[in-house]
């Protein structure tokens, strides 16, 4: 579980850095690289990959989360923060999502 949870937050600050990176050293606004990936087909699947994980993952928090509060808290910014904020949960919350699974089980 520990494990799971180092690699849910070393992901999450991989992920951050990148866009940090990414923001730094684009050379355009993300305006116009959105732009430019809603204008090819795989960039579209992409956009529609990434939403559809938004999606899962905002219904395994609030399925997850017994107060609600903090799963809104975590599910609203999902589309503006994206898997940098899932991370932060799942690395938050993992040991209750395991004891969840092996209740269940």
């Amino acid at each position: 579980m520990t494990l799971i949870r180092i690699l849910s937050a070393l992901g999450g600050l991989i992920l951050a850095a990148a866009i940090v990176w990414a923001i730094l050293t684009a050379g355009q606004s993300l305006s116009e690289a959105v732009a430019w990936l809603t204008s090819e087909p795989w960039g579209v699947v992409s956009l529609i990959d990434l939403y559809l994980g938004f999606f899962l993952i905002g219904v395994a928090i609030w399925l997850f989360e017994p107060n609600k509060a903090i799963a809104v808290a975590f599910i609203a910014p999902l589309p503006f923060l994206g898997n940098v904020w899932a991370a932060i949960w799942f690395a938050w919350r993992i040991a209750a999502v395991l004891r969840a699974r092996q209740a269940g089980a």
